[in-house]
């Protein structure tokens, strides 16, 4: 690693809620930079969400999301001219930064409605414990448990 590392910088909460969580889950979605649209399609969502559950929309966010969160993770190491894939635990930053990205990947593989309404949709499917990115959480997982003969390898 050349030169120093870079400073991480404070995220001010979200306009709605000021919440952090929000905030980088908004920045993570945002495309080209268009954090406005970006954010009328959270919002939009979150909106459908508290329609729907009558609830509070960040708690069935939040809730959604700690499904979604991967405790284990592999990365491939070459060690004696094979590779293989050694069980990680992942740590708190990266954990949510995956879990957005499964979440926004989950609903943008939904087809025949607008985002707002497929995110929607996601998020209250992880909230109840299903949905894809439950499932990609699920066979990360499986695939770290499996390779947990590995774990030895890891420094």
């Amino acid at each position: 690693m050349r030169g120093k590392q870079a400073v991480k910088r404070k995220i001010i909460g979200d306009i709605k809620y000021n919440d952090t969580d929000i905030a980088k889950f908004i920045n993570y979605l945002m495309e080209k930079g268009k954090k406005s649209v970006a954010q009328k399609v959270v919002y939009g969502a979150f909106d459908i969400i508290k329609e729907k559950t009558k609830q509070d929309p960040r708690h069935i966010f939040n809730k959604g999301l700690k499904k979604i969160m991967p405790l284990l993770e592999v990365r491939g190491r070459r060690i004696g001219g094979a590779n293989y894939q050694i069980p990680y635990q992942v740590r708190g930053d990266r954990r949510f930064a995956l879990g957005c990205h499964w979440l926004i990947e989950a609903a943008k593989e939904r087809k025949g409605a607008p985002m707002s309404i497929k995110l929607a949709s996601e998020i209250m499917a992880a909230a109840e414990g299903e949905g894809a990115a439950v499932k990609k959480r699920e066979t990360v997982q499986k695939q770290a448990e499996a390779n947990k003969a590995f774990a030895h390898f890891a420094r």
